[in-house]
């Protein structure tokens, strides 16, 4: 079985509305969130930014202290069994503007009860559910003044 390695950030957005976390639908059909290939000697968190601005065009930045891995098997096209592991942090955007990639059909910012209902996998939902009850702990604190993001 081959193995590869995928990372990814869950988005967020804060608004007068509430919080909106972004999910894209791929082409096959499915809503999940960004997520790709670790290429090279990245880091994982390297690739979670690189992969959210090629498939959205937003600027993430990671806030530390979440982390969630989520492991899965596949066929790829050659038929060849894949075990996948896929590593999510969580990052908010102050921009909502949004521009999919070629492998994205479309994309939604929705509240938290929409996002999990549109969600396609389980394992996307179980990651946005750590990742709201993440944020709701209050966990990290913004810093706008200087742009700098510290834990609790």
């Amino acid at each position: 079985m081959n193995q590869e390695y995928s990372a990814g950030i869950v988005v967020f957005n804060k608004s007068k509305e509430g919080v909106k976390y972004l999910i894209l639908q791929y082409q096959a059909g499915h809503w999940d969130l960004p997520k790709g290939h670790i290429e090279g000697q990245e880091t994982k968190e390297i690739t979670a930014i690189r992969e959210t601005k090629e498939e959205t065009n937003l600027d993430v930045e990671i806030i530390p202290g979440f982390e969630e891995g989520i492991s899965y098997n596949f066929r790829n096209p050659e038929k060849v069994m894949v075990k996948k592991d896929v590593f999510f942090f969580v990052g908010e955007s102050h921009s909502t503007n949004v521009q999919v990639s070629f492998e994205h059909k479309g994309f939604k910012w929705l509240s938290y009860d929409d996002a999990i209902n549109q969600l396609t996998f389980k394992s996307a939902k179980r990651v946005l559910e750590k990742v709201k009850n993440f944020i709701d702990s209050k966990k990290y604190i913004l810093n706008r003044i200087n742009g700098t993001i510290v834990s609790l």
